[in-house]
């Protein structure tokens, strides 16, 4: 029942300023567009988090061929160098940002067991081409237990946007649990001071 993407990565600011999550904001930029240049599909799922520039941490999906070797690149702290377009007279110019591979269950995702699904079937209204109304393909699941549901209505499959929509089911979870345990501020801290103090994986100036 419930699908299982080959690798999933959180990427997140810690509690770094809002410099850092621009930097979150361009690392999923990076992930993106070099994930389907090697051919792997790429799910993001982003935390809620009132700002406009950009979110404090999301939840990829990666599927296809040699996923798991391309997110073993990106597992560790990434830092960006650039000049803080918020505070202009601001000195610093080195930010970080945490990518970690996870599983769902090891954040206690529950079981998605048939009972515990609401699964709804409208008309999509979004992008698809001269097809997208002529059937009920867009699908929205929702966890009874927790609350939490997702939509998909970018595939003209409906087996497929059921599957996608569990998928984004799993990573808003793993997202709530993590927005959960960052509220213990000694926790948060303690990330990302990890992240600053660690070799980074990769560096980008900008």
């Amino acid at each position: 029942m419930k699908p299982n993407p080959e690798v999933r990565l959180l990427v997140t600011s810690g509690d770094g300023p809002v410099e850092c999550r621009i930097a979150v904001r361009k690392t999923l930029l990076e992930i993106r567009s070099k994930a389907e240049k090697s051919g792997i599909s790429c799910e993001v799922e982003l935390s809620n988090t009132g700002c406009n520039h950009g979110p404090a941490s999301a939840v990829i999906s990666l599927s296809g061929t040699c996923c798991d070797e391309f997110s073993r690149d990106w597992v560790g702290s990434v830092q960006w160098i650039f000049k803080s377009p918020v505070r202009r007279h601001h000195k610093r110019r080195n930010w970080f940002v945490g990518v970690f591979q996870i599983n769902a269950l090891e954040v206690g995702m529950p079981t998605l067991n048939d009972h515990d699904l609401i699964v709804e079937r409208f008309r999509a209204g979004g992008p698809g081409g001269q097809h997208q109304n002529t059937t009920d393909s867009a699908v929205r699941v929702t966890h009874k237990p927790t609350g939490i549901s997702a939509i998909s209505r970018d595939e003209r499959s409906q087996h497929r946007n059921r599957k996608v929509a569990l998928e984004r089911l799993i990573n808003k979870f793993i997202l709530t649990e993590f927005a959960a345990e960052k509220r213990h501020q000694k926790s948060q801290n303690q990330m990302h001071k990890t992240l600053e103090r660690g070799n980074p994986v990769k560096v980008f100036r900008v």
